[in-house]
């Protein structure tokens, strides 16, 4: 491999970065909107601490996915806008790669902010304390999943009409898995049943997602520019 390509790669997630701390109000609206979210079930559902619990491992994992979706439309969207897209296209990485980098950006910028909203959320929900970890990492695997998943979808909308309406759309329904896996693993973990042969189905589709989704984001970004 190029000695220049991983320093490039570093480059593009570092400028990613940059810009999300200047520009704060995406990572601080999808964190706000997990908690808010999610503090909304007990009102809905009522005070039984038993439905909630019960409830949590979906509540926290729908949330979870909704939140994630809030900045993915301008992942790529203001890049192609400003015309910085196309320098990042002629930086000398692949475009799988560049889709890659701004992938891993999404998620330190969301995917990290919301594991770390997680386990407050959790325990305001009832979720048990021995469980907690459990919860944190399906959600650390399955908030790789949503930003590369997400992250394949926005290229694949890149510059259409309605794209934003679009994403959702694409987003949720090969999210779904992720979803039924992490919140399967927590629900068994609740109830004393073996946990780990969800975790393992999530990180499989982890490890289908990894190469998959930055090849064909890759595609979709080389028809925007072109």
């Amino acid at each position: 491999m190029n000695a220049s390509i991983p320093a490039l790669l570093a480059a593009v997630i570092g400028r990613d970065l940059r810009l999300a701390l200047r520009h704060g109000a995406d990572t601080l609206g999808a964190v706000l909107f997990f908690i808010l979210a999610g503090a909304l079930f007990p009102l809905a559902l009522g005070p039984s601490p038993e439905l909630l619990r019960r409830m949590a491992p979906g509540i926290v994992w729908v949330c979870a996915l909704l939140a994630a979706l809030l900045p993915l439309d301008r992942l790529f969207g203001s890049e192609l806008e400003d015309g910085s897209l196309d320098q990042l296209m002629l930086s000398g990485l692949p475009p799988a790669l560049v889709a890659l980098a701004k992938m891993v950006a999404h998620w330190l910028t969301t995917g990290l902010p919301l594991l770390v909203a997680a386990g407050p959320l959790a325990i305001m929900l009832g979720l048990p304390l021995p469980v907690l970890p459990i919860l944190l990492g399906g959600l650390a695997l399955g908030t790789i999943v949503l930003s590369l998943i997400g992250g394949m979808a926005a290229s694949v909308v890149l510059g259409a009409r309605r794209g934003g309406v679009l994403l959702p759309l694409l987003v949720l329904p090969l999210a779904t898995p992720a979803l039924i896996f992490g919140a399967a693993a927590l629900d068994a973990a609740q109830t004393g049943l073996s946990w780990t042969p969800d975790l393992e189905l999530l990180g499989a589709f982890l490890a289908g997602a990894l190469p998959l989704c930055p090849l064909a984001a890759g595609a979709g970004l080389r028809a925007a520019v072109e």
